[in-house]
């Protein structure tokens, strides 16, 4: 509109040097963004050269003397825009700074095969995939602050580090990028750090001073959410190389699980995928051979809205439910490699603990109870907590929720873990929370 009301003021000559001059003026400023020599200031100095000591302006119309001024200042906006677009170290800015249009990046798309190839150009698919952007946006939004949280934490991660300061550091970077706003958006769940044997569900306790060492191998598993719209993704960390078979294991299981799944696909067959490719590994520690097991009773899970395991099983050893996945599903494909017995137990002492979904209304007598689940409904609701988030308080034993403990193989053991969350999209398979890490 700008542009449209500037021409309507001034006059266009008969022999058309007017709009050739505009022309050239505009090739020149253009010319300067490709490192030529043509400099907007030049320009403006030459025309104040061109007044007399009247002021009055001598063969300077006003379409040039305004011309620069507004190329100089739009350049101006573009460069802090470009100055907006990239992340701080540590990272401070919102990703919804980061992208000003409110489009975030999809995640790795993998086409469907055989029977399902067809949806590929289907128009009626994709016109269902219209209706449901806001949604996939929105948890593209989660996976852009999980791939920037999960960069910056394997830039600052090293033996020595107290645990408590790893998980405050990953969480509070976590509230700053997504920007935290009660239940619209934030921490899906704790953040899991658990250590060698202890595959899963271990976040330390307030007061808890163990601290990361060289030879130990880590999960760390953290989700964000938006809406409700979780993304669910983990990776392990180990600082001494004769374990990158374990890890290899795990990231080469989760893949293989990956490109497996899809519409119709029965998840006992992804199941037996996945151990195929796990247990196709061996790695030696401290001169001992262990060959890989899948650990045969954890397992991938489907994903709802405000809901972590929304029902269906994804398991990683085969001989599992004939259920098929289904158009829509969000999926958490994740596997867990061990050395030990390939199966868990629980044990340690419990941090997390996370609302029944489909508990009804249960009475409660005792106003502190009233309290704590006031409080819970408020921050939480059917989010996963940990008691470092209370203060360490201990949820008495009501059926309003339930207990995590920590799901161990036998000691001395070693679990690697690997996790991606993958959407069933009418037209493709999108990986949304693959990044250039993993």
């Amino acid at each position: 509109m700008a542009s449209e009301d500037l021409k309507s003021q001034v006059p266009v000559e008969e022999n058309g040097t007017k709009e050739e001059e505009k022309n050239g003026n505009l090739e020149a400023s253009v010319s300067k963004e490709n490192g030529e020599s043509s400099d907007v200031f030049s320009v403006i100095q030459e025309e104040e050269e061109g007044e007399d000591e009247e002021g009055e302006t001598k063969g300077v119309s006003f379409e040039r003397a305004e011309r620069p001024m507004i190329l100089f200042f739009s350049l101006v906006i573009c460069r802090r825009k470009k100055e907006l677009a990239k992340q701080t170290d540590p990272p401070t800015i919102p990703v919804v700074d980061l992208f000003p249009s409110g489009e975030f990046p999809e995640g790795e798309i993998q086409q469907y095969k055989d029977d399902n190839l067809w949806r590929t150009t289907s128009e009626e698919k994709r016109a269902l995939e219209r209706l449901e952007h806001p949604m996939y946006n929105s948890v593209r939004q989660a996976a852009e602050v999980h791939r920037q949280v999960r960069k910056y934490m394997k830039s600052i991660l090293k033996p020595g580090m107290l645990m408590t300061d790893l998980c405050e550091t990953l969480e509070n970077t976590v509230r700053k990028l997504i920007s935290e706003n009660g239940l619209q958006a934030g921490i899906a769940f704790p953040t899991g750090c658990s250590l060698n044997c202890v595959a899963a569900h271990w976040t330390p306790n307030t007061g808890d001073k163990t601290v990361l060492q060289y030879d130990e191998v880590m999960k760390l598993d953290f989700g964000t959410h938006i809406d409700g719209r979780i993304v669910d993704c983990a990776f392990t960390v180990a600082f001494n190389p004769m374990f990158d078979p374990l890890l290899e294991a795990s990231r080469e299981a989760t893949n293989t699980g990956i490109k497996e799944s899809g519409i119709d696909v029965r998840l006992c067959d992804v199941g037996a995928a996945i151990q195929e490719a796990m247990e196709s590994y061996e790695v030696e520690i401290n001169g001992k051979v262990f060959q890989v097991k899948s650990i045969r009773n954890l397992n991938g899970h489907s994903i709802g809205p405000y809901q972590i395991h929304a029902g269906k099983s994804v398991p990683i050893v085969k001989g599992g439910e004939q259920t098929k996945m289904e158009e829509g599903d969000f999926f958490a494909i994740e596997t867990f490699a061990s050395t030990g017995k390939g199966y868990v137990r629980e044990d340690l002492e419990c941090s997390h603990y996370m609302k029944d979904f489909d508990v009804g209304h249960i009475p409660l007598r005792l106003p502190r109870a009233k309290q704590l689940l006031a409080t819970i409904n408020k921050n939480f609701s059917t989010l996963a907590f940990c008691r470092s988030y209370s203060d360490g308080v201990i949820l008495p034993p009501f059926s309003l929720w339930q207990p995590l403990p920590p799901v161990c193989d036998v000691k001395g053991s070693y679990v690697s873990q690997s996790e991606h969350t993958i959407l069933l999209r009418p037209t493709c398979k999108e990986v949304i929370s693959r990044g250039d890490d993993f």
